[in-house]
């Protein structure tokens, strides 16, 4: 499985870093796709990477904070005018989604109606096959095998990890949370662990009540690390960036998450990739 970075920023506005999505190919030539999340601007950084809606068997969601969903009304209507007959897109997530998407789609109602209205060929609405998860779940999607995890991003109720697994490996995304016992069970032996991070030596320092409210509920890079070592990980993939590093402060993000894991640490720009 190829794990590829397709959005590596947070809630502030970078103009070098779309919003939290990560992509999962398998299979001879990536034929099977999972997007997890869809932040601002991932839509751009699919097609970057190769990708488009239609090749995605599905959209899997960890949460509901505005960050990591602002791209998914592009996803459905993207897939929809690019499909030539009614195709079903696929959307895990936890409780709640499906009242985000049903939102979502009565306020696209008139682009809907515009589109259909003016070509001949397209007949019918967008297609969505929504399915709210609860930790403890598992279901197939291709070859691949996805397991369901609680996680802690207290008070955002509920948030999910999602446990992928295909052909003896395994990709653990873990989405917004601190370490609990949901993440390790996630993340144990996991050929890849995908982890929202911040450096909170470096968030202390801003004076802004807000800014300092996000440390209770994100993993520092060295608790990521910490969790990747007590539970196994052979590689720790870092994204979600508060505060976004130059590329020449990656090292020293590295070097921290190194005090405490071993194994290799895979950092960078959006589209940075790794192999399971």
């Amino acid at each position: 499985m190829e794990v590829v970075l397709l959005g590596t920023g947070s809630p502030m506005p970078d103009a070098n870093r779309a919003g939290p999505a990560t992509l999962v190919r398998a299979g001879e030539g990536g034929f099977e796709q999972l997007l997890f999340d869809a932040g601002r601007g991932c839509m751009m950084r699919m097609a970057a990477a190769g990708s488009m809606p239609n090749f995605l068997s599905g959209i899997l969601i960890t949460h509901l904070h505005s960050d990591h969903l602002t791209d998914l009304n592009d996803m459905i209507t993207t897939q929809w005018i690019m499909s030539n007959e009614p195709t079903p897109l696929k959307i895990w997530g936890p409780v709640g989604i499906k009242h985000y998407v049903d939102k979502m789609m009565e306020a696209l109602g008139p682009d809907v109606g515009y589109r259909i209205e003016h070509h001949d060929d397209l007949t019918w609405a967008p297609v969505l096959e929504i399915t709210e998860v609860n930790p403890g779940d598992t279901f197939k999607i291709g070859a691949m095998s996805i397991s369901v995890y609680e996680t802690c991003h207290a008070p955002v109720e509920p948030t999910v990890g999602y446990r992928v697994e295909r052909e003896g490996k395994v990709v653990a995304i873990a989405g917004d949370t601190i370490p609990c016992a949901g993440l390790d069970a996630l993340t144990t032996n996991a050929d890849i662990y995908v982890q929202t991070v911040i450096r909170d030596d470096l968030v202390k320092l801003v004076p802004r009540p807000r800014l300092q409210d996000i440390l209770d509920y994100h993993s520092s890079v060295e608790q990521a690390a910490q969790t990747a070592a007590k539970n196994g990980v052979k590689k720790l993939m870092l994204t979600h960036y508060v505060p976004a590093p130059t590329e020449d402060q990656y090292s020293e993000w590295i070097a921290l998450a190194a005090e405490h894991f071993d194994g290799e640490i895979i950092m960078g720009n959006d589209l940075t990739s790794a192999q399971a």
